[in-house]
C-alpha cells in the first residue's frame, strides 16, 4: 500500500461540505483501506474563516481558494460550493494544477457541463458528479458505467425532496399549496427562498445532466423545458384522486420513437396510483429508467440533506482517488450522438383539463368540436353543474402537445368558458 496520502482541498464548508469532512476524518482507515493509500484533507476554502467549524483544524482553512489549488501538491478537489462563480473558475484552476474534481454542482455541470469535461480530458484528469443529482442515490455512475452497453430509451423520476414533500403532503393531508410550503420550511426541507425548488429549476438542471448520459449527447439547461408547481391546488388533487392518480413534479426525459431526437422536461403530472413513482413519500426522490435490454430499473432513496449528499461526494472520491493510483481516469462526456433536443410542442403526451362553462345547452358540443378541429381526440368528459355554473374535466387522448396547448387556448376564446380552471398532464400510463 502507498504511503504518501492522497491530498485533498475542499471549496465550501456547509452542510454538505462539513459533514463530508467529519466523515473523512471519523472514517480515515475504512478509506485508505478502500482506496489503497492514505486520504488527507489538505486545506478547507471557506468565505467565513471565523466561524467554528467542530472536527477541523483552524489551521486548515482559508479564504484564498485560488492559493490552494495552485498549491501544487493537491491531488482531488471537492467542489461544494454550488453556483456558477467562482465555482467554474476555481475547477478549471484545479485541472490546469493537476488535480482531478468531484462536484456536487448541478447548476454548473447543467450549463458548462461539456467545457468542464473537454477541460478535465485535455489535462489527463477525472470529473465525477454523482452527488449532483439525487442525493445519496446511486444514478450518474449506474447510468454511465453499468448501462454503458445497453440504450436508454426513456428515464422519468421525481428528483426534487422539497417538491415531493409539499405535493405529498397536499395529497395525504389535504393542506393547499402554501400550508404545505410553511411545514416543509418549519422542517428544513424549503429554503427561505424556495423559488429553485418548487419552480423547477432544481429539477430542470438534474434533468439536463441526465438527459446528457442516458442519450450520450450534450443537453443544457436552456434545452429542458421546465413549469413550477406553485399552481397546484387541492382541487387537482380531487381531479386526480377520482382518476386514481396523484400528482408529482417529474423530470422526463424521451428519446424519439425513431431515434432522431430527444426531449427533456419537468412539469407537475398526474399518474396513476398503480406506477412505482407514485408511493414516493415525504422528501425522497426516485428514478425511473427504462432500457432496450435492462427493462425497467427504479433507483430510490434520500434526495438531499448534509449526510445524504456527502455519502454520494465520498463514494466519489474514493473512485476518483483509485483512478489517481492507477495513473487512469474514469468514464468523461460520452456526447457522440449529437441528437438535436425537440421543443415541448413535439412531446405526445395527454391532458386534464378542468373548465369553468356556462350551464346550459350546446356548450359540451362547442367544447368537443374545438378539440376535434386541433385533432385532438376527447378520451373522457365530467360535467357538473348548479346555479347557472357548471365545471367540465376533460380527459385526453395521447397528442402533440402544441395540438393540446392550441386547442386550450381556442376554449379560452369561447364565450361558453368561463375559465381554464387547470391543465395537468398526465403520464406514465
Amino acid at each position: 500500500m502507498r504511503t504518501r496520502p492522497l491530498k485533498v482541498a475542499l471549496l465550501g464548508c456547509g452542510v454538505v461540505g462539513s459533514e463530508v469532512a467529519r466523515i473523512m476524518t471519523t472514517h480515515a482507515d475504512d478509506l485508505t483501506a478502500r482506496i489503497g493509500a492514505p486520504v488527507e484533507l489538505a486545506g478547507v476554502a471557506v468565505r467565513r474563516p471565523s466561524k467554528v467549524r467542530e472536527g477541523i483544524d483552524p489551521a486548515l482553512v482559508t479564504t484564498d481558494a485560488t492559493a490552494l489549488l495552485k498549491r501544487g501538491d493537491i491531488d482531488v478537489v471537492i467542489e461544494v460550493i454550488g453556483g456558477i462563480e467562482p465555482a467554474r473558475t476555481l475547477i478549471t484552476t484545479a485541472f490546469e494544477n493537476g488535480a482531478s474534481v468531484v462536484s456536487a454542482n448541478k447548476a454548473l455541470l447543467a450549463q458548462d457541463g461539456a467545457a468542464l469535461h473537454a477541460a478535465a480530458e485535455q489535462h489527463g484528469l477525472d470529473l465525477y458528479y454523482e452527488a449532483a443529482v439525487a442525493g445519496a442515490i446511486p444514478l450518474v455512475r449506474p447510468m454511465r458505467e453499468s448501462l454503458a452497453g445497453d440504450k436508454i430509451n426513456r428515464v422519468m423520476g421525481i428528483v426534487n425532496g422539497t417538491t415531493n414533500f409539499i405535493l405529498d403532503k397536499m395529497d395525504s393531508t389535504g393542506a393547499g399549496y402554501q400550508e404545505a410550503l410553511d411545514e416543509a420550511t418549519a422542517l428544513g426541507y424549503a429554503e427561505a427562498d424556495p423559488t429553485a425548488d418548487v419552480e423547477g429549476y432544481d429539477a430542470a438542471a438534474k434533468a439536463a445532466i441526465l438527459a446528457g448520459i442516458a442519450f450520450h449527447t450534450r443537453v443544457r439547461l436552456d434545452d429542458v423545458y421546465r413549469e413550477g408547481m406553485t399552481e397546484v391546488s387541492s382541487a387537482d388533487f380531487a381531479s386526480a384522486k377520482r382518476m386514481g392518480c396523484t400528482i408529482k413534479l417529474l423530470a422526463i426525459l424521451e428519446r424519439a420513437a425513431d431515434g432522431q431526437s430527444v426531449t427533456a422536461r419537468v412539469h407537475p403530472a398526474m399518474i396513476p396510483l398503480t406506477h412505482p413513482l407514485a408511493s414516493v413519500r415525504e422528501a425522497y426522490n426516485a428514478v425511473f429508467v427504462e432500457a432496450e435490454a435492462a427493462g425497467r430499473l427504479m433507483f430510490y432513496g434520500p434526495g438531499a440533506g448534509g449526510s445524504p449528499t456527502a455519502s454520494a461526494v465520498l463514494g466519489d472520491l474514493v473512485a476518483v482517488c483509485r483512478n489517481k493510483l492507477a495513473e487512469a481516469t474514469g468514464p468523461g462526456e460520452s456526447a457522440y450522438t449529437q441528437l438535436p433536443v425537440s421543443a415541448m410542442g413535439e412531446v405526445v403526451t395527454r391532458y386534464h383539463i378542468s373548465l369553468d362553462v356556462a350551464d346550459k345547452p350546446g356548450v359540451l358540443a362547442q367544447v368537443a368540436t374545438t378539440f376535434a378541429e386541433h385533432g385532438v381526440s376527447i378520451d373522457t368528459v365530467r360535467q357538473q353543474g348548479k346555479d347557472g355554473e357548471a365545471s367540465l374535466v376533460v380527459v385526453t387522448h395521447r397528442a402533440p402537445d402544441a395540438a393540446l396547448s392550441g386547442t386550450v387556448e381556442a376554449l379560452r376564446k369561447l364565450d361558453t368558458v368561463r375559465g381554464v380552471a387547470s391543465i395537468m398532464r398526465v403520464e406514465g400510463e
